[in-house]
């Protein structure tokens, strides 16, 4: 019972590492790149517009896309790792 107890303890420690690291880059793609560092970016040319209105526009959307499956490839892992997959 007590290994099962801390079993369930460092899987649960290990997914909300992942969920903070997961909304830390949600946060400096979305906030960061597309508003508070906008003004620096926006010398950089990428197709026809400026790197920060991209990240406004686009990147900050395909950035979540690809936090979306990077979550679900490590949570596979970490189900794996703990005995816990279907």
């Amino acid at each position: 019972m007590a290994d099962e107890k801390s079993n369930a303890e460092a899987y649960w420690k290990a997914n909300v590492r992942l969920i903070s690291g997961c909304l830390i880059v949600w946060a400096l793609v979305s906030y960061g790149c597309a508003i508070l560092l906008r003004p620096l970016l926006s010398s950089i040319p990428v197709g026809g517009t400026d790197l920060g209105f991209w990240f406004a526009q686009q990147g900050s959307i395909l950035a979540f896309i690809g936090l979306i499956f990077f979550y679900a490839w490590k949570m596979n892992r970490l189900d794996k790792q703990y005995g816990l997959e279907e």
